[in-house]
């Protein structure tokens, strides 16, 4: 059986298409006894709105668009379930777009999405981005823009994220107080604000536990898991080498396990670690992964609250919303 449109529905009443839309959204323009005959026909035929006929009319897509860096790191994973929970609220569909850790994907991507196909965009930076030119020609476009956990340096854009700095420097002092005195720290792209605030972080900590910043120890890594491992591995066997080390991204700290399986170095009794991470398998890991674990659920909630506070025209005027959540440091047998 064919499904039942507004035509089909109009043609069974003997009424103008118009007329029964008008009916079906309970118009003051129609009577009652022509709203009934018409609500009684599409119980009878079971007549299914259609959602996206009707947000055409109303000039919206009820769709948002998530960008997000890449999908195998556990923390997207759950901020996107946390994007879905608040979207389902609202009847909105969401699209996710992948960069790949690529700006120029990235790029790409917006350029896509000015297009006019959502209603507004959630996302989360690629670790290469090395410009806010075109974060700012989407903003310009007149789109709501959310940024979140990845995010540019700059001060117009609403952001949602944890405090990466109170994060770095907890990671640090842990290491300190188990004992290490040459902490290395495994950076991705300088550009982002997280990846600067997670090493003020550190730097802070071995200020003030009065540890030399050592700049051999701040070790450039890339998206190459390959050229990640092997710097890694040439980072743990020069002479003095550090004795703890703070990964800024999960799949830093993935990396370095490798690196210390293959130049048999033991966790934690030659190095202790800890990482930023989601990982779930982090307390399975041998040894257990200490972490600092951001609430990426509610992050994901939080972001999509405030876009479509923004979509809702319930965030006025030039006030820019700049939304910190706390993270947590879960101590287990890599960093003991």
């Amino acid at each position: 059986m064919s499904s039942i449109n507004l035509k089909r529905l109009s043609e069974e009443l003997g009424l103008s298409i118009s007329s029964v839309s008008k009916a079906l959204r309970d118009s003051y323009e129609i009577s009652a006894e022509t709203k009934k005959r018409v609500m009684e026909m599409a119980e009878k035929l079971n007549y299914q709105p259609n959602p996206f006929a009707s947000s055409l009319r109303r000039k919206k897509s009820l769709t948002v668009a998530v960008v997000i860096p890449e999908i195998a790191n556990n923390y997207f994973v759950l901020a996107i379930n946390g994007i879905q929970t608040v979207a389902q609220q609202k009847g909105y569909h969401v699209l996710t777009y992948l960069t790949h850790e690529n700006a120029k994907d990235q790029e790409s991507t917006i350029k896509h999405l000015q297009g006019g196909r959502v209603d507004g965009v959630l996302i989360s930076l690629c670790s290469d981005t090395s410009t806010g030119e075109q974060l700012s020609e989407l903003q310009n476009a007149g789109f709501p823009v959310v940024f979140f956990d990845r995010v540019p340096d700059a001060p117009g854009c609403p952001t949602v994220t944890t405090d990466d700095f109170d994060g770095g420097f907890k990671a640090t002092e842990q290491l300190i107080t188990s004992g290490c005195k040459k902490i290395a720290y495994l950076r991705v792209s300088g550009y982002l604000s997280t990846t600067v605030n997670r090493m003020n972080g550190y730097l802070a900590a071995l200020q003030k536990y009065g540890i030399p910043q050592d700049p051999k120890m701040i070790v450039e890594c890339s998206n190459d898991d390959d050229a990640n491992q092997e710097l890694i591995k040439k980072i743990l066997k020069m002479r003095g080498r550090p004795d703890g080390i703070l990964s800024s991204v999960e799949k830093l700290a993935v990396s370095m396990y490798y690196a210390c399986t293959e130049i048999n170095l033991k966790i934690p009794k030659d190095l202790k670690v800890i990482s930023f991470s989601c990982l779930r398998t982090a307390s399975l890991l041998s040894p257990s992964l200490s972490t600092i674990t951001p609430p990426a659920f509610e992050i994901g909630k939080e972001a999509a609250s405030l876009l479509f506070r923004m979509i809702e025209k319930k965030v006025y005027g030039n006030r820019v919303d700049k939304i910190v959540l706390n993270s947590s440091l879960i101590q287990r047998n890599s960093s003991r």
